[in-house]
């Protein structure tokens, strides 16, 4: 297989234990396998990371940034899902 035929991975790098992963960037290689590696030795070289995923890029979907306005609209109709929708009771004090 030549480079050029290689896959593209994102790869996401969890810096510390308990934190999430961020995108930080994307490389190429032949399988999941050798994607790990390549990442690790880009992405961590200086142990800035406890976990590293890879991702192929075609199985990324998104929605479209142009469709915001009518993707996200329908949830204004459900307030019950906005947190002044609630009252809270004035002994709790960490909300």
């Amino acid at each position: 297989m030549q480079q050029n035929e290689w896959l593209l991975w994102e790869v996401f790098v969890r810096s510390k234990a308990g934190l999430d992963h961020k995108h930080v960037g994307s490389i190429h290689a032949s399988d999941a396998a050798m994607a790990i590696e390549n990442a690790r030795d880009v992405y961590t070289r200086r142990q800035e990371g406890v976990s590293i995923w890879v991702v192929e890029s075609n199985q990324i979907h998104a929605s479209n940034p142009a469709d915001a306005e009518s993707f996200y609209e329908p949830m204004n109709d459900k307030v019950y899902r906005h947190p002044t929708f609630y009252d809270l009771p004035d002994e709790l004090k960490h909300m």
